[in-house]
């Protein structure tokens, strides 16, 4: 079969052929349909984000497709259409028991723990696959996306405790941002867009954002009170806000944590390498929480799906499909943010 290999940091990604994997009594051959290109895999190709798995490597952990092939723990899943979750628990550790599944540290993430979904088949742990029962309007390769860039906002502002006309405020909105956004529309709060990008911020105002803020056209004392007059003119409170940090740039955090106020919650969503300084004590002066949040718990996908279905979360305005054969180019021009969607790669037959 064919696959996108990382072989080390920096080096040119390669298509090659590799052998068809074969599933264990707990695993499930999938046929991938779509796998999503996400920063994460640039960070981990160019960046020097450390895997789990050594190199070679097959990258990419917004997987969707269909299992042709079961261990005998899993037949009922032969030939059903399934989204594979970015972290895939054990389901027995402690931390499964708690409900925190997602930071389970026997996981095992597709393109990091294992090879991923850049190529035309994966093995993977039949455990906490996501049956897709009903499309909806998309093909099967365009759902990939949920596995990251839909379920990890949606798991951030379940945790926020989000509720009807609260001020919502998301900070960046790039491939997970602008699914953010519209969740917390869909949660029926007034949602605030920060992005140095114009034409990220037009998108996300025709999908759930009442305000949107160009960051790098404002100085940050100008931003925060433009937001508490929206948010007083919606009939929110001053206090309790809702902040989503999922840039992963640190000009992005610092406007994050700038943004707390009294009783206010932010969830760092974004991942950078880079270092902050901050003033813990803004934390205890306004009684603030702030909360990272690690992928999405397998057990909030089907919900998160059900959103997509039914049109509360739209996915079409912010993908874009390429052909695997393309895979070196694309994510190179995902790394140079020349691609302003989601790039879905599909396999060469099925493109």
């Amino acid at each position: 079969m064919k696959a996108v290999r990382f072989t080390e940091v920096g080096a040119p990604l390669v298509i090659e052929d590799v052998p068809r994997p074969e599933p264990g009594e707990d695993q499930v051959l999938v046929q991938v349909a779509g796998c999503g290109v996400c920063h994460t895999d640039v960070g981990f190709w160019k960046d020097g984000v450390p895997t789990k798995k050594g190199t070679p490597l097959t990258l990419g952990h917004e997987i969707s497709g269909t299992v042709v092939e079961s261990g005998s723990q899993y037949e009922s899943l032969l030939n059903r259409e399934v989204i594979i979750p970015a972290v895939i628990p054990c389901g027995s550790c402690e931390l499964c028991r708690e409900g925190r599944g997602n930071i389970c540290r026997g996981q095992m993430m597709p393109g990091n723990d294992i090879d991923g979904g850049f190529a035309e088949y994966i093995v993977t742990p039949g455990l906490g696959l996501c049956v897709v029962e009903d499309r909806g309007g998309y093909e099967l390769a365009e759902l990939s996306v949920i596995a990251d860039a839909v379920t990890t906002p949606y798991q951030a502002i379940v945790r926020s405790g989000l509720r009807e006309g609260d001020l919502a405020i998301v900070v960046g909105v790039g491939g997970v941002g602008t699914h953010c956004v519209q969740i917390a529309a869909a949660f029926d709060a007034h949602v605030v867009a920060i992005d140095v990008d114009d034409k990220k911020l037009r998108a996300v105002a025709d999908h759930g954002a009442g305000l949107t803020i160009n960051s790098a056209e404002s100085e940050f004392k100008a931003i925060r009170k433009q937001i508490a007059g929206q948010a007083k003119e919606w009939g929110c409170h001053g206090h309790s806000w809702k902040i989503f940090e999922c840039s992963g740039q640190p000009g992005g955090q610092d406007t994050a944590f700038g943004l707390l106020t009294y009783a206010s919650t932010l969830l760092v969503v974004g991942f950078t390498l880079a270092k902050r300084e901050v003033r813990l004590s803004n934390l205890m002066a306004f009684d603030a929480t702030v909360q990272g949040t690690w992928g999405c718990r397998t057990e909030l996908y089907p919900e998160a799906l059900k959103m997509v279905i039914e049109d509360k979360v739209t996915l079409k305005p912010f993908i874009q499909t390429y052909p695997m054969s393309e895979a070196p180019d694309v994510i190179q021009q995902v790394a140079d943010h020349k691609i302003d969607k989601r790039a879905i790669l599909i396999p060469d037959w099925a493109a």
